[in-house]
């Protein structure tokens, strides 16, 4: 007999009290609870791991690949697939938090209503609400998503670092970095407040723990700065400050800027880091962004008294700009060719014609980058991408003529 709408939102309401006060895999019990008493049959989670190649089980089974896989392709798209199994039906979810793939729901149905598919989606939310909670104090996740132990200049790095994606529909920013398991002083920061994105790329030097120090250093700083009110010069200045007294004999290069979500007001601060690359309607503009160069923070003492440049740009709807650290141009393959400006920005063109969602692209593109050296980083290589959209994701981005 089908579930009545008052019957399916009494059982969700009594599912989400319950998990309240269960511990990360008692979550999933409740939810197979769930399941069954609205006429579903296997309930499965999996989250990706660091690296976004495999999609972990909580419970039993195997790890999928995120490539050529049905699971993959939920993941991938962040849309539902659904494929008939056994006799089954199988619905593949995408789990997010807000716009941050997290990883999939397998759903077994001897049927799929529409009633039906609209709990599913649901369950699905709520899971992605539940996990992102309940990570912030548990290891249980993290587990699961490492294949083999990280350095542990990177687990301070790690700690360290926000979601891979955040935004909204009028803009998001996303980000990945490698080599996954021994970062050396690479990081990535973003944080969203009302309608402005802040963002920051950092690039420490050396690749050994006071490397790492050194980045997350830099980042407290910002975030300690950017959490008092304070603008992108006065954030810098702190960031100096922060490293001068704590960490004198290290410094790090950086980008840091704000992109205002409601008017397309891009400003940032380029302390001796590669210059931003801005994509306008399916095109690298070159030189858009390029500014003269400034000192690396930490080196306040040779250039004391003198203010950081704020530079401003007003983006056009659909605009993409690109923050990267220098070993992802550089890195090179067994003949020392270099993976270069040109191959990196042309990937980045021909996903977004291609209308591939911005956090699929930077997965495909640091895999990329990964096998053009055979996996042996020499350097981190770290890339965060903005995108504005004011009018909503798919927004017009042909070519002009």
């Amino acid at each position: 007999m089908a579930l009545t709408d008052p019957e399916g939102e009494y059982l969700f309401d009594e599912l989400v009290r319950s998990v309240h006060d269960r511990g990360p895999l008692e979550v999933l019990e409740a939810v197979e609870s769930y399941a069954a008493a609205i006429g579903l049959g296997r309930i499965i989670v999996y989250v990706v791991d660091i690296q976004q190649r495999l999609l972990v089980p909580l419970t039993e089974g195997e790890p999928l690949p995120v490539d050529g896989t049905t699971a993959g392709s939920a993941y991938r798209s962040e849309t539902l697939r659904l494929v008939e199994a056994e006799g089954w039906l199988e619905l593949w979810l995408p789990l997010r938090d807000g716009v941050d793939r997290m990883g999939v729901l397998c759903v077994c149905a001897p049927f799929l209503d529409e009633p039906t598919l609209r709990r599913c989606q649901t369950l699905a939310s709520l899971l992605g609400l539940v996990i992102t909670s309940k990570r912030a104090y548990s290891d249980t996740y993290a587990r699961h998503t490492r294949t083999r132990p990280v350095h542990l200049r990177t687990e301070m790095l790690r700690a360290f670092l926000p979601p891979r994606t955040l935004g909204t529909a009028r803009g998001i920013s996303t980000a990945v970095l490698e080599p996954a398991y021994e970062l050396g002083g690479d990081a990535f920061d973003h944080s969203l407040t009302k309608d402005v994105l802040h963002v920051a790329i950092l690039d420490a030097m050396g690749h050994d723990l006071a490397s790492g120090l050194t980045a997350s250093v830099a980042m407290a700083g910002a975030r300690s700065a950017r959490r008092n009110g304070a603008g992108l010069r006065e954030l810098t200045a702190e960031v100096e400050e922060a490293l001068t007294a704590w960490l004198p004999e290290r410094f790090c290069t950086g980008v840091f800027a704000t992109l205002n979500l409601g008017n397309g007001l891009f400003s940032w601060v380029n302390c001796a880091h590669p210059a931003p690359l801005l994509i306008r309607k399916g095109r690298l503009a070159p030189g858009a962004l390029e500014r003269d160069s400034e000192l690396p923070l930490g080196l306040a003492e040779i250039g004391a008294g003198t203010a950081r440049t704020v530079h401003e740009l007003r983006l056009e709807p659909g605009d993409q700009v690109l923050l990267y650290t220098d070993g992802v141009t550089e890195a090179h393959d067994g003949q020392g060719r270099m993976f270069g400006l040109e191959r990196f920005a042309d990937f980045i063109i021909r996903a977004t014609s291609a209308e591939e969602p911005a956090p699929e692209t930077l997965r495909r593109l640091i895999h990329a980058i990964h096998d053009h050296q055979r996996g042996s980083f020499t350097d981190d290589a770290t890339i965060v991408l903005l995108e504005w959209t004011p009018d909503g994701p798919g927004a017009d981005r042909t070519p002009q003529a």
